[in-house]
């Protein structure tokens, strides 16, 4: 019953379409009624009445059959212009299973003729060496990507960094890989994720240094407007991973607030004063966290905590406790 009423609803779409345009009339040319049934699967418009065949192979107008998404997409289009795809998602693939639109194995000449016609489809697809560079560069993003949990957003701000960068020539003579990891830790402070160069450069298998000096280098030239992090995130990411109670937490968090009342955090790493405030919370609740497990959750030296908190006993009475 649904499929018979969706069939008088194609046809009748497509013959109102026809209609419109002035093309043809909407009565049978045999019993002169106006009633028609569209096949799904053959793509014939036929008369109800008497079955003459009004049209042929028409278009399917409704939504597409496979939906793997799970949600109700009336669109008939494939995936928007995307800046991860070097040529933003405009292109073809020729696929790879040799075979014919009914599933028929193609002949030994046909095979060698696509597999020639694929090795020039890739290779036009690298028209310079900035081509190349870029497309490298997008799948070390690519990759990052799933490695840190990183939405799209993340990657479109990061890919258009990049894609900058190369239209100035700041990639020419630098790294590859060092200026992605570059693009993407400053994708990450505009937007405002927590993650630190060290967690970047990791995923890029890159020096820090090598990515510092690039970021510098994207800093200065694309003139763009870096967010100041907060250091609050990075107490609920350190906590984590420590896996320290939750009145520790709120402890921490409470003394971070206090810190940023008194001035005494300004200008300071996020992740150091982050990592300060869970220790001094740590030994103020009596949980036996040692300095060295939260400065490798935060990626940062014990100096710098063992500094923060000399800063903290001098300015803030909260920490008359802390040793």
């Amino acid at each position: 019953m649904h499929d018979s009423r969706h069939a008088h609803q194609g046809a009748a779409e497509f013959l109102t379409v026809l209609q419109q345009m002035g093309k043809v009339n909407t009565n049978c040319r045999n019993c002169n009624a106006s009633k028609f049934t569209t096949d799904g699967v053959t793509g014939e418009i036929t008369c109800s009445r008497c079955g003459c065949v009004f049209s042929e192979n028409s278009e399917d107008r409704g939504k597409e059959r496979r939906n793997l998404s799970g949600i109700a997409d009336n669109t008939r289009t494939g995936p928007g212009i995307s800046l991860k795809r070097h040529d933003k998602g405009l292109f073809t693939v020729i696929g790879a299973q040799n075979k014919d639109s009914v599933g028929k194995s193609l002949s030994a000449t046909s095979v060698q003729t696509f597999a020639r016609l694929r090795k020039w489809d890739s290779r036009s697809q690298k028209k310079s060496s900035a081509d190349a560079s870029l497309i490298f560069a997008l799948q070390e993003l690519d990759k990052a990507q799933s490695k840190l949990v990183l939405s799209n957003t993340v990657i479109e701000r990061a890919s258009l960094f990049y894609r900058k960068a190369s239209e100035k020539g700041l990639v020419r003579g630098r790294s590859i890989s060092s200026m992605a990891a570059a693009c993407l830790y400053a994708s990450c402070k505009d937007l405002e994720h927590n993650r630190t160069m060290s967690e970047i450069t990791e995923q890029f298998s890159v020096k820090r240094k090598e990515v510092a000096r690039a970021y510098r280098i994207l800093f200065t030239e694309l003139d763009f407007v870096v967010s100041i992090a907060d250091p609050i995130k990075s107490v609920s990411k350190i906590a984590s991973k420590i896996g320290i109670k939750e009145k520790t937490t709120r402890r921490a968090i409470r003394i971070l607030n206090a810190a940023q009342d008194a001035g005494i955090v300004a200008g300071k790493n996020p992740e150091i004063i982050a990592a300060t405030s869970i220790y001094a919370a740590c030994v103020i609740t009596g949980e036996a966290i040692s300095q060295i497990a939260i400065s490798e959750a935060a990626g940062i030296s014990t100096v710098s905590i063992r500094n923060r908190i000399s800063e903290f006993r001098t300015t803030l009475d909260l920490f008359s406790t802390v040793k």
